[in-house]
């Protein structure tokens, strides 16, 4: 389904200044497809999350209708989407925020039950392994990538950012963010077999 046209648009958001109640479902109808797919594709969410975020812009939308200023030259379809997007990443930021809330408790629990011997052995060798991943071994982008994801970093704006890379649609980043992470932590892994081949 294909957003409505300007003019409907336009008609459709003055309907709405005046109070019509029959204008809440013929805006309902009119967007809520074209902009849950729209998030689907540019953002590769969930049908859920794309549902739930779409259904979200639009109810802030209904219940404030004169928040949009069609003065500006964004039409209605582009801000009611532009809001979506924004309700999508931060369900997503909420989501990402909670799953390093509970790795952290869980982390914390598993570190009260070893033994200080076993802390310590353990922080020790980590150490070494970092020392041994830091350029020129690793390339000075992987090594800041390394670096990112141990202290906890989850955002894929601040890994492209590490990584340089060029601006583009947020799931064409998201995809090269996580290859490139994927490489280095494979990278990591092997460094781990090879030291562990030259000890046995």
């Amino acid at each position: 389904m294909r957003y409505p046209s300007r003019t409907v648009a336009s008609l459709l958001h003055e309907r709405m200044l005046q109070r019509d109640p029959v204008a809440t479902v013929d805006v309902l109808q009119s967007f809520m497809d074209p902009i849950r797919k729209a998030l689907e594709r540019r953002l590769s969410c969930s049908a859920d999350d794309a549902h739930d975020s779409t259904i979200d812009a639009l109810m802030s939308y209904l219940a404030a209708p004169e928040h949009f200023d069609a003065s500006r030259g964004t039409s209605l379809g582009a801000y009611l989407t532009q809001a979506a997007l924004k309700k999508a990443v931060d369900r997503w930021r909420k989501e990402t925020a909670r799953g390093q809330r509970e790795l952290k408790f869980a982390n914390v629990v598993e570190l009260q039950a070893r033994a200080p011997n076993d802390l310590m052995e353990r922080y020790v060798e980590a150490s070494q392994a970092v020392t041994r991943l830091a350029p020129p071994r690793m390339p000075e982008r992987d090594w800041a990538l390394l670096r990112d994801v141990l202290q906890g970093e989850s955002s894929t704006q601040e890994m492209a950012v590490v990584l340089r890379l060029p601006l583009g649609p947020e799931h064409e980043r998201r995809r090269e963010v996580k290859r490139h992470r994927d490489r280095v932590m494979k990278r990591v892994a092997r460094l781990g077999r090879e030291d562990r081949d030259d000890e046995s």
